[in-house]
């Protein structure tokens, strides 16, 4: 990505009134996929409502992300909570994908084709892929996000086919987006 985007992302996240939210309601619901110990890698995680949420469930959470401004404000968040969060500043397509071995890898509303093989290489043995990530579909409704960060419908699952798939579901969830959801496991 160009300096441009992380400069964007900072000041997106400067100018939120808030700088907590809470985790994807589509997330959530996939809870009992998740582990419940073991280190988590949240992807483009910003600032950090699911990492956040992971590491009350347990796990040991690194929070990466373009925007130092969103680990920031992520890490004062986890601290107020009394968490912990491991964050790393990275440019996804342009940095090494971090090294695993990773018990759960998420990624939501992110969408970088190239890292579908790297985020399955990290994964630990058993360990758990989720990615959430609006399809075309979406765009009869909403015109954002644009047609480059949008899946085909269907393409989802394919991307992670080195995984056995634990649950796939598309359609229009409640936050009023036309999503796709994949939960896998690395055998």
């Amino acid at each position: 990505m160009p300096e441009t985007d992380r400069e964007k992302w900072d000041h997106k996240y400067q100018d939120l009134a808030s700088n907590s939210s809470d985790p994807s309601p589509l997330i959530v619901a996939q809870a009992n996929f998740l582990p419940a110990t073991g280190q988590a890698l949240d992807i483009a995680g910003g600032n950090g409502n699911h990492a956040i949420w992971l590491s009350q469930r347990g796990l040991q959470v690194t929070l990466a992300d373009i925007s130092p401004v969103a680990l920031e404000q992520a890490t004062q968040q986890a601290g107020q909570l009394g968490l912990t969060l491991q964050t790393c500043c990275i440019d996804f397509e342009q940095a090494p994908f971090p090294l695993g071995p990773w018990d759960l890898i998420l990624s939501n509303l992110y969408l970088y084709r190239p890292l579908f093989s790297a985020m399955q290489a990290a994964l630990a043995p058993g360990g758990i892929l989720v990615c959430a990530q609006p399809t075309r579909t979406n765009l009869s409704r909403h015109a954002r996000p644009p047609e480059r960060y949008l899946v085909d419908e269907g393409e989802l699952p394919k991307l992670v086919n080195d995984l056995e798939i634990l649950h796939s579901w598309e359609g229009w969830s409640v936050t009023g987006r036309h999503e796709s959801i994949v939960v896998a496991r690395r055998p």
